[in-house]
């Protein structure tokens, strides 16, 4: 059963993606969709850190920001091939967020939200004052993404992309969880003591989904760097951070589906919120407010709950 729904949720996603561009009529609309598509699947292994091994972090646009300059530095002044400045990026990445998960999570609540959000803000003011390297805060230019002879440009190619890199990202994301790994990580979240008790490696595996999500990250930075041509430290500050961590919970933790429902809204929602003018931030505010009395648990956790129990009544 749960098979099948998860089958069921990949094909409606890959049908709502193929059938989106022909909705749009302008080049605005792939630009709004290619930064919900992007911001997703970030929030997707976000989600896999938060929501189902419940480690709080609020630096994780850190990560984002160092993937976006690995590929912009490697391939602006090194002149290394795109493709290869993105893996590259993403070890480092992964590397980084190794070292530095072993002494981290071994704090708990709020404390790991203060030494996350500690690295995010080093990340920051390192990209913010390496002028020499990153650039200051005029940023970097990026070239388009190539890959040997073929160049990556145009409203559609970025959109089919990202759209790819999502359903790649939920389809690994939903098979982790279903994994001997994603039950140990669900221990984790319940109760690392009970966790430990039954003989499993809690530190192992909050290191490893650490790593996980950061490497999403870093990987959509490299892609958001080529598609956006100038990035700035800007991409990894702290309200970027909160802004990710916002999109899971709105969507519903412990939901991959969730997850990119909640990104794709607070992507979407903005744009739709400019006919508001000056009172768009309260509009937004209040909406997010409203979801999160009535929807505890998230839109789409909240929904489905909804929909078993109208199934059962009837």
């Amino acid at each position: 059963m749960q098979m099948k729904a998860r089958t069921t949720g990949l094909a409606a996603m890959a049908i709502i993606l193929a059938v989106m561009p022909l909705t749009f009529p302008n080049g605005y609309y792939y630009d709004i969709a290619d930064t919900a598509l992007f911001n997703a699947v970030v929030c997707v292994g976000l989600n896999l850190l938060i929501g189902y091994t419940g480690q709080i972090s609020l630096g994780h646009a850190g990560f984002f920001a160092l993937g976006a300059y690995a590929s912009a530095i490697l391939t602006l002044r090194w002149h290394v091939p795109p493709l290869v400045a993105l893996l590259a990026g993403a070890a480092m990445v992964g590397s980084l967020a190794f070292v530095i998960a072993r002494p981290i999570l071994r704090l708990k609540g709020h404390y790991l939200a203060m030494a996350t959000l500690g690295i995010g803000i080093i990340i920051f003011i390192v990209l913010n004052t390496e002028s020499w390297l990153t650039g200051g805060p005029d940023g970097l230019t990026t070239d388009n993404f190539t890959l040997l002879s073929w160049k990556l440009k145009g409203d559609g190619g970025w959109y089919w992309v990202g759209g790819g890199l999502l359903l790649l990202a939920v389809w690994l994301s939903l098979n982790l969880i279903d994994s001997p790994v994603g039950r140990a990580l669900r221990a984790v979240h319940g109760s690392e003591v009970g966790a430990e008790v039954v003989g499993v490696n809690t530190t192992h595996y909050k290191v490893l989904v650490f790593v996980v999500s950061a490497v999403f990250a870093s990987v959509v930075g490299s892609l958001f760097a080529h598609r956006i041509g100038l990035i700035t430290p800007g991409i990894g500050s702290f309200f970027r951070s909160v802004e990710l961590v916002t999109m899971v919970v709105l969507g519903g933790m412990a939901s991959t589906f969730g997850a990119v429902v909640g990104a794709v809204i607070l992507s979407v929602l903005p744009h739709v919120l400019t006919a508001f003018e000056d009172y768009e931030a309260v509009v937004l505010g209040l909406i997010m407010m409203t979801t999160m009395i009535f929807m505890p648990k998230g839109l789409v956790p909240t929904i489905a709950r909804l929909w078993r129990r109208r199934r059962a009544s009837a």
